[in-house]
């Protein structure tokens, strides 16, 4: 509802209603509500961080903090959550338009993007035949999962500027600095996908009630739920195989994916 208000969807009278059905339905229907409410906070928490890009004044590194404080207040919400709460979420679909007609290796950190955030993701294209991916899941870990394609592709940007920049790439031949651009880039890729694959490994025990529950394998019931509904069938793409790499350009990206900085701590208060 207050998301509706605030983009002009509803007329702010709406909040005034709900307040009076409310206190009607009685502190059952509080107990929702609130949940609802902490729900709408967290979004409008990781919008906000969205919003504040490098474009708008803010350097990779204060953005890449700022992401890090994502992945807690996401698994703090979802730890505080009954099985209840869970499968009345509705899942949600977000599309992200690259602006590309064929896949390059940033494509290959999209399904770690998409599992870190206990999203699914497919490609298809556009009718103007231009790619671009659908990330679904429950809302909030959708946002989150688009906010950190961002991020995957500004570090792209940033790394692959730096490395032209460097002496391997000014003193190579022009007929193979593109080889050497791409080599990079797959490095890069890699590296990033192997980086959010172990910090997701390390989160994987907090997400474990002391009951036993697992906060993961509960999402994935409603998210795999809400894709049969659908009638969705999803169908794992293999890995681009036959590049031309050069090792140093590999190594040299790969060594810069795994520096991806992502921390997923947050400090408590």
């Amino acid at each position: 509802m207050e998301r509706g208000i605030a983009a002009g969807e509803s007329p702010p009278g709406t909040r005034a209603v709900f307040t009076e059905l409310r206190s009607r339905l009685g502190a059952a229907f509080l107990g929702v509500g609130a949940k609802d409410a902490e729900l709408d906070r967290l979004i409008g928490r990781i919008q906000a961080l969205r919003a504040k890009t490098v474009d708008q004044g803010c350097t990779e590194q204060e953005a890449l903090a700022a992401a890090g404080k994502v992945a807690e207040l996401l698994d703090r919400y979802g730890l505080s959550l009954s099985e209840l709460d869970l499968e009345q979420q509705a899942c949600e679909g977000a599309s992200v338009e690259t602006g590309r007609r064929r896949t390059g290796p940033v494509d290959d950190c999209v399904p770690a993007v998409a599992a870190f955030f206990d999203c699914r993701v497919w490609g298809e294209k556009s009718a103007a035949g231009r790619l671009r991916y659908v990330f679904f899941g429950l809302p909030a870990d959708v946002m989150a999962a688009r906010y950190l394609y961002d991020l995957v592709e500004r570090a792209f940007e940033t790394e692959t500027t730096r490395f032209r920049a460097g002496s391997s790439y000014m003193e190579a031949p022009s007929g193979l600095r593109r080889t050497l651009t791409n080599s990079f880039r797959i490095g890069l890729g890699r590296g990033i996908t192997a980086k959010l694959d172990r910090l997701r490994q390390a989160r994987e025990p907090g997400l474990r009630t002391s009951t036993g529950r697992d906060l993961v394998l509960a999402k994935a019931d409603v998210v795999d739920a809400e894709l049969a509904k659908l009638g969705l069938h999803l169908r794992a793409r293999s890995r681009s195989s036959g590049r031309r790499v050069l090792r140093d350009a590999f190594e040299a990206g790969h060594g810069a994916g795994l520096g991806f900085e992502y921390t997923p701590g947050l400090a408590q208060g």
